[in-house]
């Protein structure tokens, strides 16, 4: 559980890189975890994987993740 927590604020702060946001450890952890679930299942498990997940299409998913909330959020 832990790892995942990890793997998923690494994701969350190579998304928030890209998309020049940050969310604070939480935020970017949260962002992580449910872009790894959105980028694998839209360009599903290729790449190198941590703790059960894809890092190349979990970050690219974070990005769009972070990208939709961002739009809501920061008018």
């Amino acid at each position: 559980m832990i790892w995942s927590l990890l793997v998923g604020f690494l994701i969350g702060s190579l998304a928030g890189i890209f998309t020049e946001r940050k969310y604070g450890c939480i935020g970017t952890s949260l962002a992580g975890l449910a872009g790894s679930w959105v980028g694998q299942s839209l360009f599903g498990n290729w790449g190198p994987s941590l703790a059960g997940m894809a890092i190349i299409p979990s970050v690219f998913g974070a990005a769009i993740v972070i990208a939709v909330l961002s739009y809501f959020f920061d008018r």
